[in-house]
């Protein structure tokens, strides 16, 4: 099957004394100067002594100065690309008037030197790589450099984001969490609404990916759909086929998302407001009212979301890694994804498709000497690539077998486009969604339950 690499219309519109260690400045004073491909500024030094630029990591990266082989890197499979890399730090190299140095810190190592260095006013490294669980909150709590206050506005980060784009987190207008862009990196951990297309045509319903196109994809007419795709398809007066099967977690995130709802993306929880509310009603009535979603199985929780396999589900949420091991089967109807419909509070033009708060990402620190040109080294390095996105994403063949067609790939892709910020699934809150779905929690009693406990949890986690 051919896939291709860019978004098309599908006949649709989708559109620590280690850290001390390691990372020490060894930098001489930079100038403001020239030009360069990002940010309008070489910002080269000008003494000509040499500025090493640090950036602590918590596993090994390459390449950098320290290399000059290829085969540095023990675990290298591409030859051309690894040398395409290498050869780009040589050019960084002679354009800036720097060497880059990757150092190892370990990840509680770079815990520890953001902690202790940089709220000393002397960061030991130029760039941190950072997990979001614990970069967040060093952001918020002034430990990152704001990119906005040190780049021109039409800055690629700013702009295209073709190589670099940053999280932005709740209602803060600052660039302080840096992410390289890649295909990859925008399709990982997406979401999107999966139905079987065969129970769909037989019910004689319009692809659900048409009216997506037209601005018809809703929560009512989702419910519409499911209702329809709900029988009793043997004839012995029990329900066997549902409109809807799968976990309660990403049909949460999901509905949230689609509704333009948050519960926990800054510091302050809206567990609480209205457009929460709609969510947990849209599913407490799928469950429990329509009784049009296949009934919760408590006893094996992934069994929730393998329900397709067996047809006793139209619709499900589905994922790369819940399709994988269908790659090499023959499922005996076909797969097809569509974004998660609108609720009534959203809106399909802005609302989220993606939850970006785990993983990993890049601060600049606080404090750091020349900003600008530690972003525009840091830059030019993850754009090895010069631009040939098509390079740079050139491996994607076990994402693209693992969703089964070209037409899938690219949900994802627009799905990952469109990134959300919200945390109320990764503050350790013991919440009870599995009593929305069976009937022992009203969403009234959920909200007015665990709003103190989400806000407990922020609190802890800024702090």
């Amino acid at each position: 099957m051919k896939f291709t690499k860019k978004l098309v219309s599908l006949g649709l519109v989708f559109v620590m004394a280690v850290g001390a260690i390691g990372c020490g400045s060894t930098a001489t004073k930079a100038t403001d100067a020239a030009t360069t491909s990002d940010s309008g500024s070489d910002t080269a030094t000008a003494s000509g002594e040499k500025r090493i630029i640090k950036i602590g990591t918590w596993y090994d990266h390459y390449y950098d100065s320290t290399m000059d082989d290829i085969y540095d890197n023990p675990n290298v499979t591409d030859e051309d690309q690894a040398q395409m890399q290498l050869d780009n730090v040589r050019a960084i190299e002679k354009k800036y008037n720097v060497e880059i140095q990757f150092v190892n810190l370990t990840y509680t190592g770079v815990q520890d030197s953001i902690n202790t260095s940089i709220l000393a006013g002397a960061p030991d490294c130029d760039i941190y790589e950072v997990d979001l669980q614990f970069g967040i909150p060093a952001a918020l709590n002034g430990y990152a450099t704001d990119m906005t206050t040190v780049l021109p506005s039409d800055s690629d980060l700013f702009t295209d984001q073709t190589v670099m784009k940053y999280i932005q987190i709740g209602a803060d207008e600052g660039a302080y969490l840096l992410k390289a862009v890649a295909a990859e990196t925008t399709i990982e951990a997406t979401y999107p609404i999966a139905f079987n297309k065969q129970m769909i045509d037989e019910a004689g319903l319009e692809d659900p990916r048409d009216l997506y196109a037209k601005g018809e994809w809703t929560w009512d007419k989702f419910r519409e759909y499911m209702l329809a795709l709900t029988k009793d398809s043997n004839g012995d007066g029990v329900t066997d086929v549902y409109g809807f099967g799968s976990d309660y977690q990403n049909l949460f995130g999901g509905l949230l998302m689609s509704n333009g709802a948050t519960v926990a993306a800054g510091k302050t929880q809206t567990l609480e407001n209205p457009e929460v509310g709609e969510a947990l009603d849209y599913m407490y009535n799928m469950y429990n009212v329509d009784k049009d979603a296949y009934p919760w199985y408590a006893d094996d929780f992934d069994s929730n979301r393998l329900w397709y396999k067996d047809g006793l589900v139209a619709f499900w949420v589905s994922a790369a890694w819940i399709m994988d091991s269908e790659k090499d089967g023959d499922l005996p109807f076909e797969v097809c994804f569509v974004p998660w419909p609108v609720g009534p509070s959203g809106n399909q033009d802005t609302n989220k498709m993606k939850n970006v708060t785990s993983g990993n990402g890049w601060i600049i620190p606080s404090g750091v000497e020349d900003p600008e040109l530690v972003y525009n080294v840091f830059y030019d390095w993850t754009n090895w690539y010069n631009f040939d996105t098509a390079e740079r994403d050139s491996n994607l063949s076990w994402w693209q077998d693992a969703v089964l067609s070209d037409e899938n790939f690219q949900v994802m892709e627009l799905m990952g486009s469109k990134e959300n910020f919200d945390l109320w699934n990764n503050l350790g809150v013991p919440y009870d969604l599995e009593g929305i779905v069976t009937g022992t929690l009203t969403t009234s009693q959920f909200q007015e339950t665990y709003k103190q406990p989400f806000q407990d949890a922020l609190d802890a986690f800024f702090n």
